[in-house]
Parts: structure tokens; sequence; C-alpha cells
């Protein structure tokens, strides 16, 4: 079963919507309080989210960008805000689909269908600034092509992307090499990195490999021109 979360601070729109999710064959989870809605949301990892825009505490918009930045789960905006800069917006910072109150259910309904149709087979992928990345074959999707990364600098960034902003320490990169963080020599890890940041370069990619000195490596985005 589906689960799909509802990030909605109107009480009987949040009970409709999830009345008419449950009766359709999803699970429904409400989200009511919204400061800390896109850790909520990561703890839940449900296959689709609903989103208003109009929020307490935060804003939709704000969660809508956090959230993308951290996984791949598609969201699916439903709000009373009608503007088409608003859609815009919400379309840039990641949101999947953008529907306005009132909807009806049918359509709702169907754009939610489409939508995890459209992501079926994505529970393998990554997502990074302006790519995508197969855990499974180390495919790297980027500028309307496809990459077969070599299988090490594929696990470095798989390791890199699965750690978000945190850092990554050397042996944690070493384990996800080897298997092992015991009897490796650095220069070996620092030869993968290296080898690494030269095709993320090539590719032209957003995203940078950074060494914090003395801590570990993280995915830092290039600031543009």
């Amino acid at each position: 079963m589906k689960k799909v979360a509802v990030v909605e601070d109107e009480v009987y729109m949040r009970e409709e919507l999830c009345s008419i999710l449950n009766k359709a064959g999803y699970a429904a989870f409400e989200v009511t309080t919204f400061e800390n809605a896109t850790e909520q949301l990561i703890a839940l990892s449900p296959d689709l989210v609903i989103l208003d825009l109009n929020l307490p505490e935060t804003s939709g918009f704000q969660i809508c960008r956090d959230f993308k930045r951290k996984t791949s789960i598609p969201i699916l905006v439903l709000t009373s805000r009608d503007q088409m800069a608003d859609e815009l917006q919400a379309l840039r910072l990641g949101a999947d689909e953008y529907l306005t109150k009132p909807c009806r259910k049918e359509r709702l309904l169907a754009r939610i269908a489409n939508t995890l149709k459209r992501y079926e087979g994505r529970t393998n992928l990554l997502e990074g600034k302006g790519f995508l990345l197969d855990r499974t074959t180390y495919t790297l999707y980027i500028n309307n092509t496809s990459v077969v990364l070599p299988r090490n600098q594929g696990k470095l960034l798989e390791a890199l992307l699965s750690a978000g902003e945190h850092l990554v320490t050397s042996e944690q990169l070493c384990i996800a090499l080897w298997d092992t963080a015991e009897f490796i020599d650095e220069n070996a890890l620092h030869v993968n990195l290296t080898r690494l940041k030269k095709t993320m370069a090539n590719l032209g990619m957003k995203q940078q490999v950074v060494t914090v000195r003395g801590l570990g490596y993280r995915l830092e985005t290039e600031n543009a021109p």
C-alpha cells in the first residue's frame, strides 16, 4: 500500500483529504506541526507528499525546497494560491504537480496516480543538484544523457549523496569502497576521490566534493557566477 503524507493546516481539509486517500486504497498520514515538517517527512518516508503552501510556522515553499534537496520523493502541491508566479516557484523548487483548491476528487486522485507511476522504479535513484544516480548500476543521469560511472566512483558518490549535508569521514568512505577501514592506504582513497572530482568537473556538475580538513568530505553546490 502506497503511503501519502498530507501537510495541511486546515483541519477539515486535512481530514477530507485523508478520507479520500484511504478510500482510494492509500495509507494517509497527517502532518499537523510544520516547523520541523521536513524532518517528519524524511522520517516517515512516504511515497508521495501532498503539500499546502499557506502554513503557519513556516512556508510550504521552504518545506518543498528543503525536502527535495534531501530526497527524490514526489511532491504534489495543493493550494488556494492560483497565481502563475506561485506555481512556477513551486515547480522550480522541485514540486512535481501543482493543483489549486477547490479541486475535484477525481482530478486529485488521477494526478496522484500519474505521479506515483512516473516514480515507479526510481526507488534506487539518489537525487543530487541537477542529476540522478542509480545506486544499483552507478548510472548517472545528467543533462538529458546518462553516464555509467566506474564502480569505485559510483560508490563514493553514493556515500556522499546519502549523507546529504553531513560530513562523510575517510573511514566511512573506505567502508563504502572496500567494506573495511582497516589496512587501507589513505592514498588509495585520495586517488579514487580525485578521479571522481575529475569526472564531475568534466560533466559540468553543479556539485563538487569539498574536503574539510581533518574532518571529512561532503558535496557542496558551486556558487553561480
